[in-house]
């Protein structure tokens, strides 16, 4: 079966899915394999369940039913499939990238953009290589607007997805210390998220850039662009009304656009959405309700009363500059009794041991009331302060936590995907 056919059935289904316990009625079901699954061998339970057809890398499996599909290998055929259905859209797809706030800036863009255009965007974290074919395939033929956000741990992964997604428009929300053992340090983080810029340049696409940042501002020699920030020279030109309490603005044409996001590093990405609304044209009414109508969830810089708390939950994920950055925010703006609860940052290689050293010491250096330090990466830090712990597990910071009750007051959490540390809400 040719590409072409394949591309027939999909179209003939009711859209892709790859976990055969959550899949729609007439679903095409793909069998991706990992280094701990094969979706191969959930095959015939996606039929059960009401996939129309079901792909499969392994003759052995294709042989038991007429439903399945054989091809050399599942994943390459869904990112092929993803790329001929690009083809297709005649929505205009816009991508992000960058070290922290891709997913907030998405968001924003997508709830600003939404205010006048049919807009699809990237959900959950479906921003690699599989996430990012599955986002375009989920693009509908009435999508005006699409948003494809896509991570990267090492060079040339964002070129392969831009290959992929083919986009018109591109953003960096900035260069970080973020996956540093897969890019080999800061230099190869800067490399590797500028292969968009790249690829767009290539492509006579549209750079969305900030020009405050000197990493980003090199690029305005390349068009078309669209530059944003605080510089008069910016095409949009912008103030950020910091706030030390309350949720951040930002103020364009002598008017206030306001947010529900808490925290000085999220002006920035307040800043992208108001652009990208000003390029495409969109009244102040529609970019302003854009950008209030955002809430924040899913542990990204979410602010959530319970009984004393106050709490900052961000730990969705963390590298040593989001950390730093929820750290000052942190700082800066409570006023009562403080804790902050830390987890491990996750994919820093060689560079792990100095930079998980460095936000300790920040933290001994701050005015926080107590340091509550967890993962195998924190525990080998040194501090002398009685104000600081640190536990090899969740499960012991858990019990101390359970053991010693915090103090009323207000509690940043923040740490990487894998350490969990929504767990500690049900201990407060």
């Amino acid at each position: 079966m040719n590409l072409a056919q394949l591309y027939h059935c999909f179209k003939n289904s009711s859209g892709v899915a790859t976990d055969s316990r959550v899949l729609k009625p007439d679903s095409f079901f793909i069998a991706l394999r990992g280094e701990k699954y094969d979706g191969n061998l959930f095959a015939e339970k996606a039929l059960q369940n009401g996939a129309k057809y079901a792909l499969v890398d392994r003759p052995e499996i294709a042989e038991k039913n007429h439903q399945f599909i054989l091809v050399n290998n599942t994943l390459e055929i869904l990112q092929e499939l993803a790329k001929f259905h690009r083809k297709t859209l005649k929505a205009k797809i816009i991508a992000l990238t960058g070290s922290n706030g891709k997913t907030t800036t998405k968001e924003l863009m997508k709830s600003v953009l939404s205010q006048q255009f049919i807009t699809q965007a990237t959900t959950d974290n479906l921003n690699n290589h599989i996430g990012v074919p599955l986002t375009l395939l989920n693009f509908e033929e009435k999508t005006e607007i699409g948003i494809v956000e896509m991570g990267a741990n090492h060079r040339k992964e964002i070129d392969f997805l831009c290959q992929m997604a083919q986009p018109e428009y591109g953003l960096i929300t900035n260069f970080g210390q973020a996956h540093l053992k897969g890019f080999g340090g800061i230099e190869g983080v800067i490399q590797g998220k500028s292969e968009l810029y790249k690829y767009l340049a290539a492509t006579q696409g549209t750079l969305f850039i900030n020009i405050d940042d000197p990493l980003q501002e090199k690029w305005i020699i390349h068009h078309p662009h669209f530059s944003f920030g605080t510089k008069s020279t910016a095409d949009c030109c912008l103030d950020y009304i910091t706030e030390k309490e309350g949720a951040q603005a930002v103020e364009i044409d002598g008017k206030s656009v306001k947010s529900k996001l808490y925290g000085e590093y999220n002006l920035t990405n307040i800043a992208a959405a108001i652009a990208l609304g000003k390029y495409f044209k969109l009244k102040h009414e529609q970019i302003s309700n854009g950008v209030f109508s955002y809430q924040p969830k899913n542990n990204r810089s979410e602010i959530i009363h319970k009984g004393h708390y106050k709490i900052t939950m961000d730990a969705y994920n963390a590298n040593p500059s989001s950390m730093q950055a929820s750290i000052s925010a942190f700082i800066n703006s409570k006023k009562k009794s403080s804790t902050a609860i830390l987890g491990d940052m996750f994919e820093l290689g060689k560079y792990s041991a100095s930079a998980h050293q460095k936000i300790t010491d920040l933290l001994v250096l701050s005015d926080i009331d107590q340091i509550l330090l967890v993962g195998n990466h924190f525990i080998k830090t040194q501090f002398k302060d009685p104000r600081v712990k640190a536990f090899s597990t969740l499960e012991d910071l858990l019990n101390y936590v359970m053991e010693n009750p915090l103090k009323a007051g207000e509690i940043l959490i923040k740490g990487s995907r894998g350490m969990t540390l929504e767990k500690v809400l049900a201990q407060l």
